[in-house]
């Protein structure tokens, strides 16, 4: 490995992360709803070994990027990788799509049976022994209580198919609940300088109740990077699902791509592009332990690998929330209390 990233504890378990993890949506390529277009697998485990070569240690994935075929890549850069420098496979469980309707929305199914069918799936697709870290990704509907899914996941872990559990899009009287019957060792919410809710109520219960939280979308798909113009969303595939989507198109648009573009004085000012800068400010929020950052090929890595050792100071985050009030971009608190992870 030929650089290293800071790393900080995951919550009470026993696992130390880098504060930017590889996210693997993208790479789960064509023929579902949220797809992001065709990909070039080579290229992305190219781009998951160039992560792991800066320094990144985890990846998060989930079966329904692609319908398996995310956690079927993931699976193969694993294989090309020494013992030594294996990362941390993160992945979920929770909705399950139709085979014959491949484009329609999944069903979202907490059965217990289903839950533990989905982890055999992945731990084959994954090629690996046990998961590191397990989430629920969004709460079913089902009808399946929290009370009867979260004891399969303390069960899974117990039995040691899975090393860590957590909870994905679940609201603070989920969580609640589920701390009840058993820690919850992570939360995986939506948190950008757009999507900021989250600083006000599921960051802050992570941070008291020692629960980590690894946040996705923090360049809101692209968005924050500081390449985004209206021109190059009209060249996305038509299969892309970003294309139609609120964020990229009007009113929303403008004012994230104005965001983007009041980050670069603070990139500037620390020599760092504009999507690392998006990132970092993430990471400035007390309770966030660590970003799901995502790439399909090994540039798009160097673009953000800065931000896992960046840290943005008081004057940054002063700056970028005039910026968030000026832009009238999303919602949530423009300055949430900035803290530092425990090392």
């Amino acid at each position: 490995m030929s650089s290293s990233l800071p790393t900080v504890a995951f919550g009470r378990t026993d696992m130390r992360v880098s504060r930017v993890g590889f996210g693997a949506w993208a790479i789960g390529g064509e023929g579902w709803p949220d797809a992001w277009g065709a990909q070039d697998d080579g290229v992305s485990v190219a781009a998951i070994h160039r992560a792991v070569e800066l320094g990144v240690n985890w990846i998060d994935t989930a079966p329904i990027y692609g319908h398996g075929h995310s956690e079927q890549v993931v699976g193969r850069a694993l294989r090309g990788l020494s013992e030594a420098d294996r990362p941390l496979v993160f992945t979920k469980a929770g909705l399950r799509w139709n085979p014959d309707e491949p484009m329609t929305p999944p069903d979202l199914v907490g059965s217990p049976a289903n839950i533990r069918a989905e982890v055999d799936a992945s731990l084959r697709r994954l090629g690996v022994d046990r998961i590191d870290l397990l989430q629920m990704h969004w709460p079913p509907t089902d009808g399946t209580p929290i009370e009867e899914y979260w004891p399969t996941f303390l069960d899974l872990r117990d039995q040691g198919k899975v090393r860590a559990v957590g909870l994905s899009n679940h609201d603070v009287s989920m969580l609640d609940v589920a701390e009840a019957l058993g820690h919850v060792d992570s939360l995986q919410p939506k948190f950008s300088a757009v999507y900021r809710d989250a600083a006000a109520d599921v960051l802050p219960w992570c941070a008291d109740h020692d629960t980590a939280a690894i946040v996705y979308s923090p360049l809101v798909s692209g968005l924050l990077t500081g390449s985004f113009t209206a021109g190059r969303i009209a060249g996305l595939p038509a299969d892309d699902w970003r294309r139609n989507h609120p964020d990229f198109t009007e009113p929303a648009l403008s004012r994230h791509l104005a965001l983007a573009d009041g980050l670069r004085p603070v990139a500037e000012r620390h020599g760092v592009s504009v999507a690392a800068a998006a990132v970092a400010w993430t990471l400035a929020v007390r309770g966030v332990t660590g970003a799901i950052v995502g790439a399909r090929r090994p540039d798009q890595v160097d673009g953000w690998i800065a931000a896992g050792s960046l840290a943005l100071d008081d004057t940054d985050l002063d700056e970028i929330a005039v910026v968030i009030e000026k832009t009238g971009a999303g919602s949530g608190p423009a300055h949430p209390t900035a803290g530092r992870v425990r090392g």
